[in-house]
């Protein structure tokens, strides 16, 4: 058990740096609002700088106690998480790697919350003049982890899984 649970710490802290790596990168490397094309027609690289929640949710406000709002629900969030994953047991493999990814995630963002008091998204998918609000690496490990976790309770409803 104990070498089960080091692999989701390893996932976990394999989320973080990915993620961390990314943002560092994008930003030496781009302008604020700059954009690169990827697939023309689909994904861009567009450095944004996230002041709100996910997708941009209250970006427009500007209380000073935002950011403290941000990090407390953060890590109430992580806290969660961490007790969830406690509460496990050993052959529920699939919803530790969820857990282990919405965790990574958390921690990625809250990094650059505590650091620069907003988050650095830079993964732009659009379709014609549609476009997805960006995100980052974080975001999308968080989006496949919460995803993973309804689609085994959605779809196991209880039963034991592996």
């Amino acid at each position: 058990m104990r070498r089960l649970l080091w692999s989701f710490v390893g996932l976990a802290s394999g989320v973080l740096a990915l993620d961390q790596v990314a943002k560092v990168w994008v930003s030496a490397v781009m302008r604020l609002h700059e954009t690169r094309p990827v697939i023309t027609g689909f994904l861009s690289l567009t450095l944004v700088h996230n002041t709100g929640a996910a997708f941009g949710i209250l970006a427009g406000e500007r209380s000073p106690l935002r950011t403290w709002f941000f990090l407390l629900v953060s890590f109430l969030a992580i806290g969660v998480v961490l007790w969830l994953l406690r509460q496990l047991r050993p052959e529920q493999k699939t919803e530790a790697a969820a857990l282990s990814l919405i965790l990574g995630g958390a921690l990625g963002n809250v990094i650059d919350r505590v650091r620069f008091g907003k988050v650095i998204d830079f993964i732009d998918v659009y379709f014609r003049t549609y476009h997805w609000p960006a995100f980052n690496v974080a975001d999308a490990a968080i989006s496949v982890g919460v995803l993973v976790l309804f689609w085994r309770l959605i779809g196991h409803k209880g039963k034991p899984t592996g």
